[in-house]
């Protein structure tokens, strides 16, 4: 056959066609492999990254360990009023990674927003972090080493837990046992994460050279959400059937989108539209450190051998998750496989979600435990109201209402300890309450105001040949009243003192570490003296009034105004163990599902996706703490209900979830195209004849 016969038209594609003469090139050199860890498939880069992923959520978690405390005791806000704030910060930090994640695909790459943007600047820092690294380091892998990426996450997973691991155990320590102008350091507690932040920076940045960066692919979510838009116009103008029906709503936008935009954003908005129960898991999940931490407050830390402070408790959980991790990896998953039982990703999503449901349910049982073996509190539009007397002799107390009714009667000998408190009803949230004092022959009335859900203690002193009182409300730690002339310094510890003015002058509240205080050195202008506090025991609340009765010298006398804790910290292990196995389960899986079905393009904003979920979790809480108005062990069952629900919901929808496979979701950036330089003609598509 002729090879130059005329055929017919053909559709060829030209040859790279040049203006002037291109010496030939040289074949390229076979790209050099990123170097690995003693051999294996793991990129070194990947050591870098997961250093600086401990160092940072060191810092993270040891500022949050003790965030709940602070409002508490040193901000002195109610509990509900530190969970929502604690709660309104989480959120904050799990809202700006979309923001993060908006940057670094579309315009600086996941690099760069990591280490200039997410570790200078500490504030917006978590929204550029949180995307990034986790993407960033699974960036690391080729294609081939899929299962080593697969467990990377579950390395990853745990160094976030080993930084927290030892955060929440020293930074608690650091705010309780170093002493900063006489009270809890909390400006230590939150300095040395503030150090950690520094250490992650420079460790992060010491690995650049030979971390695989993948280039920003444009401003990807704002074509996402210009695609979605015109695809959704686009099949309202067209519905009067003319053309024909698309197979998916989103192939509306192929004319004018490409089609690989549009099989990134199918493949984006399956894993959103799954996305929308898992809010609820991450609203359990993080009440660790808010109502979980009250709740240790009202328990006993005592453990024998040494004592755990409220916010120490919550060591457990990343102490749990690293043996959990490499448990469920290497034992319990490969016993299920062998089985026979196919437990995928969203099984073991869903199964996380009933754990976490059975551990508020424990919750709820401890909290009706300590209920039981606590005094009652103080409902709504009640007091608690006991009387002290510090005058010599007795006196006879009567509490009126606002008809001169009268509430109370008790007559009080002196220095008479009284065994419980009285509850009064009041008409509003805040009341007027006139007492009638008879001490000798006199008769001396009096007023106080006072606000519901409080204790109250109502303290009667001489004044010359008569008597007066002054009302005294708190139940935090300890209090000193001083009925001497003089004022006393008192030293509680080696940077804890206070001073008490004279003349039944009050102290302000300290709070004290549990313990034995046999000799407490106090101070006169012309005198010292210590005085014996005894055993000072978790959750209790006491009163020691500072008298002169004997010839011994001043003494304290001591009331308790709430009794201890009784029931042992000990108790919240198995609620910790079960929220615990349902985050390994649910958290560590979700990252890596949320990675290997993100399309390239789109890898760190499915990743901010994934955290905003967390966000939206915080939210939740946030409202039920400052709307919901129940008692703690049904807010509890309340969130576990929820929980099983949306459990359910979301395992049917995992039903009907078909994951990608690798190839469905390569980019063209992942597939072989030719590559020319120099002087060059675009390729395109031509008509000719040969």
């Amino acid at each position: 056959m002729n090879p130059f016969q005329k055929n017919e038209s053909k559709e060829t594609l030209f040859s790279p066609v040049s203006t002037e003469e291109v010496p030939p090139r040289p074949p390229s050199l076979p790209k050099k492999p990123p170097p690995k860890i003693c051999g294996s498939n793991y990129p070194l880069s990947i050591a870098f990254i997961v250093v600086n992923e401990f160092c940072e959520r060191f810092s993270y978690y040891g500022m949050k360990a003790v965030l709940t405390l602070y409002f508490l005791y040193f901000l002195h806000w109610n509990a509900d009023t530190s969970t929502s704030v604690y709660h309104a910060f989480s959120s904050l930090c799990y809202f700006t990674p979309i923001l993060g994640a908006t940057i670094a695909d579309s315009w600086l790459g996941r690099f760069k927003v990591l280490s200039l943007i997410g570790l200078s600047l500490i504030a917006l820092g978590t929204g550029g972090i949180k995307p990034c690294v986790a993407a960033f380091g699974g960036d690391q892998f080729e294609e081939k080493h899929a299962e080593e990426r697969s467990r990377y996450f579950s390395v990853f997973y745990l160094a976030i837990n080993a930084g927290s691991l030892i955060s929440t155990f020293i930074t608690p320590m650091l705010r309780g046992d170093v002493q900063c102008f006489g009270e809890d350091c909390y400006a230590l507690a939150f300095g040395v994460p503030g150090l950690l932040m520094v250490i992650a920076l420079v460790v992060f940045l010491m690995g650049s050279k030979i971390y695989r960066k993948p280039p920003p692919e444009g401003n990807i979510a704002t074509q996402v959400v210009k695609c979605i838009r015109f695809a959704i116009s686009n099949r309202f103008k067209n519905r009067s059937g003319d053309l024909p029906k698309q197979q998916h709503w989103l192939d509306w936008a192929a004319e004018k989108y490409p089609k690989q935009l549009i099989m990134d954003v199918k493949a984006l908005t399956r894993i959103l539209f799954l996305y929308i129960p898992l809010p609820m898991f991450w609203a359990l999940l993080d009440q660790q450190g808010s109502r979980w931490t009250l709740q240790a407050t009202r328990m006993n830390g005592n453990l024998g051998s040494f004592v755990l402070q409220p916010d120490q408790m919550q060591v457990l959980n990343p102490f749990l998750v690293l043996i959990f991790i490499p448990l469920f990896d290497l034992v319990i998953y490969r016993l299920i496989s062998k089985c026979g039982i196919k437990f995928s990703s969203l099984r073991k999503m869903a199964v996380g979600m009933i754990l976490a449901c059975l551990a508020f349910a424990v919750a709820a049982v401890v909290e009706i435990k300590i209920n039981e073996m606590a005094p009652p509190q103080p409902g709504p539009q009640e007091i608690f109201l006991q009387v002290l007397n510090l005058a010599d002799d007795e006196v006879k107390v009567t509490v009126l209402g606002d008809e001169n009714n009268s509430l109370l009667v008790e007559s009080i000998k002196s220095f008479q300890k009284m065994p419980r408190y009285s509850k009064l009803h009041l008409k509003t949230k805040s009341q007027d309450f006139h007492f009638n004092l008879k001490y000798h022959n006199l008769s001396v009335y009096t007023k106080h105001s006072v606000e519901e859900r409080n204790w109250y203690s109502l303290i009667i002193r001489e004044s010359g040949k008569s008597i007066s009182s002054m009302m005294v409300t708190g139940t935090t730690a300890v209090r000193f009243v001083n009925t001497l002339h003089k004022e006393v310094n008192i030293s509680l510890g080696a940077d804890i003192s206070l001073s008490v003015g004279e003349d039944y002058g009050v102290s302000a509240y300290r709070t004290v570490q549990r313990g034995e205080y046999p000799a407490m050195r106090c101070q006169t202008k012309d005198k010292d003296f210590s005085l014996n506090l005894g055993l000072l025991d978790f959750g209790a609340a006491y009163l020691f009034v500072i008298a002169n009765r004997t010839n011994q010298g001043p003494q304290a006398w001591k009331m308790e105004d709430i009794p201890a804790n009784k029931m042992s910290v000990a108790w919240q292990l198995p609620q910790y163990a079960l929220v615990t196995a349902g985050e390994v389960m649910f958290s560590v899986t979700g990252l890596e599902f949320s990675y290997s079905q993100a399309p390239s393009s789109m890898k760190s904003v499915l990743q901010a996706a994934w955290l905003l979920t967390v966000a939206v979790g915080n939210i939740i809480v946030l409202v039920v703490a400052q709307f919901g108005g129940l008692v703690q062990w049904a807010e509890f069952i309340l969130f576990s209900c929820l929980l099983l629900v949306v459990c359910l919901i979301f395992s049917i929808m995992g039903y009907y979830y078909v994951p990608l496979k690798p190839e469905d979701i390569q980019g063209p950036a992942d597939k072989q195209i030719p590559h020319t330089q120099g002087n060059m003609i675009n390729l395109e598509t031509k008509k000719t004849r040969l």
